[in-house]
C-alpha cells in the first residue's frame, strides 16, 4: 500500500487578514516535504463556491506550482468535474497534457460528476450528469493517444481535430473516478479505471465489502475507456499523527474531524443526495435483470443488516439538522476505524488495519480544519517514517 496525499486547501474560521494566502501557501510546503519524505501521490481536489471548506477551485493550477517544487512525488486531480459545463472534454485533456510535461510525467487524472450545489452553480442538469461524464471518460483517453480527434454525440460535433499537447507519459496518464457509492464503485471498474474513495464515514468491514465490488468488476473488464485497465483502488481518510495519542487530541484532532464532518455533510447537502442515493440502490435492486455485481452487494447488505452502527445513527443525526458533540462524533468515527489519529505506534496499527483491506494507496487527509500548519507539517513527517513498512 502506497501512502498518498489528498488536500482541500481548507480554509475555516475565524479569519485573519492573508488568510487565503497563508492557506495556498502552506499547501506549497507541505506538498514540497511530502515529495521529500516519498509519498506517493498529491491529490488536489477540485470544488467551487465551497468557502472555508475549500479555496481549490483551480487544481490544475495548484498541481502545476507544486510540479516545479518537487521532483518524485506523482500529482493526481481527484478528480475533475467531468460534465461539460465545469470543464469541457478537450480542456481537460490539454490541461492534463501539459500538467503532464510540466511535471515531467508525474500525472494521474480523476474524473468525477460533481454534487448538487455544484451542478446548480454551473447550470448543469443533475439528470444528465451521468451521460457527460460517461462522454468525458471517453473523450479524453482517445485525445491522449489519436493525432487527429474526432466525435460525435450529443452535444458535441468534433471534426479531425489535432488536440496538442500529448501526454508524455505513454500511452497516457493513470485514469481514475471519484466514487462513493457501490454502483459507482461498479462503474468504475467496468470502466477499467481506478477508484478513489473516502473511508471517513465507512466502517472497515463496508470498505473490505466495496474492495471487492471493484475488483470484480475491473476483472471483468476487457474493453477499459482508455489504453488499458488502472486496476487500482485509492481511499482517502483523516490522518493526524503526533509524538502521542493525548497530544494529537490537543493539537485539535477532535474538533477537526468533527468540523470536516459536519461541513462535508452541509456542503454536498448529503439529506437530498441520501434520499436520491436510496432511490437509486431500490431501482437497481428492483431490476429484473438482477443488477449486476452492485445488486447482489445490495441485497447481501440488506439481508446482513441488523441496525445502525453508533457511526450512522450520529452522521444521521448531524444530516437532521442536530448539533452533536465534537467528541461524540469523533468517538463514533474513530471507534469503526474510519480515522487514523494519534501517536505514531497508533496510526502505524490503523495503516496496517487500511493494507489488509486490499487499499492500493491510502490517501492521508493531513490538513483538515483548524489544525495548525506546524501540527500538520509534523503529523506528514511522522507519518512519512512509516511510509517505507507498507511500501
Amino acid at each position: 500500500m502506497k501512502v498518498d496525499v489528498f488536500n482541500e486547501i481548507q480554509d475555516p474560521r475565524p479569519w485573519q487578514d492573508g488568510h487565503q494566502h497563508a492557506r495556498i501557501t502552506e499547501a506549497l510546503e507541505q506538498a514540497k516535504l511530502a515529495d521529500e519524505l516519498g509519498y506517493g501521490c498529491w491529490w488536489q481536489v477540485e470544488h467551487h463556491g465551497a468557502e472555508e471548506f475549500s479555496l481549490s477551485s483551480a487544481p490544475e493550477l495548484v498541481l502545476a506550482a507544486i510540479s516545479q517544487h518537487t521532483s518524485r512525488i506523482r500529482l493526481g486531480h481527484s478528480a475533475v468535474l467531468a460534465p461539460a459545463c465545469f470543464n469541457h472534454p478537450i480542456r481537460v485533456a490539454e490541461r492534463a497534457a501539459m500538467l503532464d510535461h510540466l511535471s515531467n510525467g508525474r500525472v494521474e487524472l480523476g474524473l468525477t460528476r460533481s454534487t448538487a450545489p455544484e451542478w446548480r452553480l454551473f447550470g448543469v442538469d443533475p439528470a444528465d450528469v451521468r451521460r457527460q461524464t460517461q462522454q468525458a471518460f471517453e473523450m479524453v483517453p482517445r485525445m491522449w493517444t489519436q493525432e487527429r480527434f474526432s466525435y460525435s454525440g450529443e452535444g458535441f460535433e468534433i471534426d479531425d481535430v489535432p488536440i496538442v499537447p500529448k501526454p508524455l507519459q505513454r500511452p497516457h496518464p493513470p485514469l481514475w473516478q471519484a466514487a462513493a457509492t457501490p454502483s459507482s464503485f461498479e462503474e468504475a471498474g467496468k470502466r477499467g479505471v481506478g477508484v478513489l474513495g473516502t473511508t471517513i464515514w465507512e466502517s472497515a468491514e463496508r470498505v473490505r465489502r466495496m474492495v471487492r465490488l471493484y475488483r470484480e468488476a475491473a476483472a471483468a473488464c476487457t474493453e477499459p475507456v482508455g489504453a488499458f485497465v488502472n486496476n487500482q483502488i485509492a481511499f482517502f481518510t483523516f490522518v493526524h499523527c503526533a509524538a502521542t495519542d493525548e497530544q494529537a487530541v490537543k493539537n485539535g484532532a477532535v474538533a477537526a474531524a468533527a468540523w470536516y464532518t459536519v461541513r462535508a455533510l452541509t456542503f454536498f447537502e448529503a439529506a437530498d443526495s441520501f434520499v436520491e442515493t436510496v432511490r437509486h440502490q431500490q431501482d437497481i435492486m428492483a431490476d429484473p435483470s438482477g443488477g449486476g455485481l452492485t445488486g447482489d452487494f445490495l441485497r447481501a447488505e440488506a439481508e446482513a443488516f441488523t441496525g445502525p452502527n453508533r457511526a450512522q445513527v450520529v452522521i444521521g443525526r448531524v444530516l437532521q439538522g442536530e448539533e452533536v458533540p465534537d467528541e461524540e462524533i469523533f468517538e463514533a468515527l474513530n471507534e469503526q476505524d474510519s480515522l487514523i489519529v494519534g501517536s505514531p505506534e497508533t496510526c502505524r496499527k490503523k495503516l496496517r488495519t487500511y493494507a489488509d483491506l486490499g487499499i492500493d494507496r491510502l490517501m492521508a487527509f493531513h490538513q483538515v480544519g483548524s489544525l495548525s500548519h506546524e501540527s500538520v507539517m509534523t503529523s506528514l513527517r511522522l507519518i512519512g517514517d512509516l511510509i517505507p513498512e507498507f511500501a
